[in-house]
């Protein structure tokens, strides 16, 4: 894939990160008001616009080479695709378990929190297929384990349809009927929030949302260069997030909010002025996936450390952590993720007697590195 690079995406991706870490700090910050903790409570459906964005831009990078190499380019993509997530989430599971050990040395084991049972489950990222009844270990890993399933369900998709070859209508309407069908599935498990019972329903929300995301991405590539594509997205975020102020299910108006947003800010990506485009959110962007898998566990440590009340950490603290969060994501990012994602990549290459740019490969200027 050749095109712009949509730097605005990576942007909204470190936001989104920052917004999961903010809802799970919300309620330790002394003197929070009740109005912003209400807001960050629902920091949680920053992963819904993850799940969409990570359909959109693996459409975009691996499609067409995908359906172009047929049943022979899986392999490679699906190697690509657990080089890029699983080596961070090993480093981060290790460390989880030195901390479940140091606790158990010291007679302070929470077996529910650290259920070493489980433990193989979370290595191989299964772990939210249903086998399990609640988060453990690195509760933001959950996601991760239902974007495999999506990775291993993409090529189905890809062989099973082309979107290019559809009509525009019917690519909106195949997007809006997905997400209508995860609400349907919520509303049957008289679910009314996105993030009920995440290891029983996260999979499905994953997978839905990761295959509309697919059909933004072709309505993308239809619409960037049609004058009427921006107001027509910004009119369906409106309206559905008017239709959510109104008492519209989120489990239908969230998803649905989105999925117009991320195709308005797709097409508007690249436009001089855009906040999104500066250096500085786009780097938090590159190094998103490092704050949102590593906060976590840090925060545990953080405040096993230098936490009295976990209920009202005062504001000193709450900024020291999140100064430790910038520095671990930077670190783990340039230490692990990224070399470790090109070694990985470079053995296959390798191995398989591959060029240096092989066909199932995401493209140096796709929509951000995946």
């Amino acid at each position: 894939m050749t095109g712009p690079s949509l730097r605005a995406l990576t942007s909204v991706r470190g936001i989104a990160a920052w917004l999961v870490v903010a809802f799970h700090l919300r309620s330790s910050i002394a003197g929070l008001p009740a109005g912003a903790e209400a807001v960050l409570a629902k920091g949680y459906l920053a992963v819904d616009f993850f799940f969409l964005l990570s359909g959109f831009v693996i459409w975009l990078t691996y499609g067409a080479a995908l359906r172009g190499a047929g049943i022979s380019g899986v392999p490679r993509f699906l190697w690509r695709r657990l080089a890029r997530v699983w080596p961070l989430h090993a480093v981060m599971l290790a460390a989880a378990t030195a901390l479940a050990l140091v606790l158990a040395a010291s007679g302070r084991h929470d077996a529910a929190r650290f259920p070493f049972a489980e433990l193989p489950l979370h290595a191989l990222l299964i772990q939210n297929w249903g086998f399990t009844r609640a988060l453990s270990w690195n509760d933001p890993a959950w996601s991760i384990s239902c974007e495999i399933a999506a990775y291993l369900a993409f090529p189905l998709l890809v062989f099973a349809v082309n979107w290019r070859a559809v009509p525009g209508w019917a690519v909106a309407g195949a997007g809006i009927g997905v997400l209508s069908l995860l609400h349907l599935i919520f509303a049957g498990r008289g679910a009314t929030t996105l993030g009920t019972d995440i290891t029983q329903l996260g999979l499905i929300r994953c997978l839905c949302e990761f295959a509309a995301g697919t059909a933004i991405a072709a309505l993308w590539e239809r619409g960037r260069d049609r004058r009427g594509a921006v107001p027509m997205a910004a009119l369906a975020a409106v309206a559905a997030g008017a239709g959510w102020a109104l008492g519209i299910a989120e489990t239908l108006a969230v998803p649905i909010l989105f999925a117009a947003l991320l195709l308005l800010l797709a097409l508007t990506a690249g436009r001089p002025g855009n906040p999104l485009e500066g250096r500085v959110l786009h780097y938090l962007g590159e190094i998103s996936y490092a704050t949102y898998l590593g906060h976590f566990l840090l925060y545990i440590v953080f405040k096993l450390v230098l936490v009295r009340d976990a209920n009202a950490v005062p504001p000193g603290l709450i900024a020291l952590y999140l100064l430790l969060v910038l520095a671990s994501s930077v670190v783990l990012f340039h230490a692990v993720e990224r070399p470790a994602q090109r070694w990985l990549n470079a053995w296959w290459d390798r191995r398989s007697g591959r060029a240096a740019r092989p066909a199932i490969a995401p493209a140096a200027t796709g929509p951000y590195r995946r």
